[in-house]
């Protein structure tokens, strides 16, 4: 069964670039309510936590490093069939087969730097929002 909520991370690549705003703009006028947010940035040993299901993937190192080198501003999104609609606002992973006009076409610089996180799954969408918000900081 499908739930009204995801999450979402707006990565170090975006926010450095000052596109926070505009992504947030696209979000909520996408019909999402922002539940919760935040600005905080993650530590080495944060990160590493946050991503360990990738611990035995070659990558995994970069991923650490990347996403603990700025700011992150991760959200709590509520919409009905959140999930797939939030994956489809954001586009594929690699920038260049991203739809026109999701965030990952407009704001991403690269299939590394892909300016935007979103859950796959209701089960990691409350797992991955559990990581950064408790049920007190929620609205």
């Amino acid at each position: 069964m499908a739930t009204n909520r995801t999450f979402t991370m707006i990565k170090p690549d975006a926010t450095s670039a000052n596109n926070t705003g505009a992504i947030t703009k696209m979000i909520e006028e996408a019909g999402f309510r922002i539940v919760a947010m935040k600005k905080t940035r993650l530590s080495s040993e944060l990160a590493g936590k946050f991503y360990e299901v990738h611990k035995e993937r070659s990558f995994y190192g970069e991923l650490v490093s990347y996403m603990s080198s700025g700011a992150i501003v991760p959200m709590i999104l509520e919409k009905e069939n959140a999930v797939e609609d939030f994956r489809k606002l954001i586009g594929a992973t690699d920038p260049k087969k991203a739809e026109p006009g999701t965030i990952r076409a407009l704001f991403a610089k690269s299939i590394d730097a892909n300016a935007i996180h979103g859950s796959d799954s209701d089960v990691n969408a409350e797992i991955e929002g559990s990581f950064f918000f408790s049920q007190f900081e929620r609205f």
